[in-house]
């Protein structure tokens, strides 16, 4: 048996999935969609398993946007689109399919 941790996580399991219904989104978009389908997730733990899930190749960063406003932290957001990778086996899920048919793509509210 090889040693470490298991490569493998539920987490990015669901992020797959959300991604393979939503074609391709931002941390805080997933973020949202994820807390409706699946248990409780915090955004840190999201954004862990995206740059995690790049590394590993099951997303890819499909784009990067800047935005101008009036921030808390300055005056731009960036804003990193993630997409399926080459590694990415989504199976299909029939709570992500649902959700998505129901409200849409985008704009769901977190619970």
């Amino acid at each position: 048996m090889p040693r470490g941790r298991p490569t493998r996580s539920e987490i990015r399991n669901n992020i797959i999935e959300i991604l393979a219904v939503m074609g391709s989104g931002y941390g805080y978009d997933i973020y949202k969609a994820y807390r409706i389908i699946f248990p409780k997730v915090t955004l840190r733990s999201i954004y862990y398993h995206l740059k995690k899930g790049v590394q590993l190749d099951e997303f890819t960063v499909a784009k990067i946007e800047k935005s101008q406003g009036d921030y808390s932290w300055g005056p731009e957001a960036e804003k990193i689109f993630y997409a399926l990778g080459k590694n990415a086996k989504p199976s299909g899920n029939a709570l992500v399919k649902e959700h998505f048919e129901r409200k849409g793509t985008k704009g769901d509210e977190v619970q």
